[in-house]
């Protein structure tokens, strides 16, 4: 049940999906790796909306060079883990929603054990190899992963649903970060970030359609959107083995 301060806080979002959305929100669980440039911005969505519980995983630490993206450090914050100050600052924006971290690197027997307890998973990363560990835990576990991934004034975002469309390999065949320092625009992760808070709020609450087996390709410096449809690989070392859902 939603408190009388619930009703109040979220009266505006309680106007499209109604209270049963609203009550599937504040019972879930949603894992977030990385609370950079995406993260940062997701993890604001996420508790703003009102889910349940924020499970948040980075091991970096606030530098002067992430200010110009990662709108939730101030100067302030610079020395000190990511997750400590996303918790202490998500916590005052929302103090009815859980907040879990865990200031280390994701390696695959931390996704394992996290990914599990999620409902959803939410990728925040800017690497493709914790990339692949996420989305290879997420099809074990048949959880549903939201990706997305900046360059520049580019961007990318993708649903994987295992078993009802492609896993991130079947789309992106493995590979390495190549790039010590990815060039972004500030703006950039705040555009991807939010479709993919609108993603996971859509999911959770039954809420529209997800973008499954659908590519989202933006382009800020022609300002354009694009949609490639895609499909699994019948030979992915991922997800192949996986019967095919409906």
């Amino acid at each position: 049940m939603l408190s009388k301060d619930e009703l109040v806080r979220y009266d505006r979002q309680l106007r499209i999906f109604g209270s049963e959305g609203q009550e599937r929100l504040k019972s879930s669980s949603v894992l977030l790796v990385g609370v950079g440039g995406l993260g940062s911005i997701i993890s604001l969505y996420l508790v703003a909306a009102g889910i349940g519980k924020l499970v948040l995983v980075d091991e970096g630490v606030v530098e002067l060079s992430n200010l110009n993206r990662q709108v939730l450090y101030t100067m302030d914050d610079i020395g000190r883990y990511k997750v400590e100050v996303a918790k202490e600052k998500l916590s005052r924006l929302n103090p009815n929603v859980e907040i879990e971290i865990h200031s280390e690197k994701l390696t695959p027997e931390l996704a394992d054990k996290l990914v599990k307890k999620a409902d959803l998973v939410v990728d925040g990363l800017d690497n493709w190899d914790a990339r692949y560990i996420l989305n290879k835990a997420c099809v074990e576990h048949k959880k549903i992963f939201i990706h997305a991934g900046v360059h520049g004034l580019y961007g990318q975002l993708l649903v994987v649903s295992p078993g009802k469309g492609p896993c991130l390999a079947c789309v992106f065949k493995k590979k390495s970060s190549v790039e010590e320092v990815i060039p972004i625009l500030g703006s950039t992760p705040g555009v991807m970030a939010s479709l993919e808070a609108t993603e996971a709020i859509k999911i959770i609450t039954g809420y529209g359609t997800p973008l499954i087996g659908r590519l989202l390709l933006y382009d800020g410096y022609r300002m354009e959107f694009n949609i490639v449809k895609v499909a699994r690989d019948p030979k992915c070392p991922i997800c192949s083995k996986l019967e095919n859902l409906k």
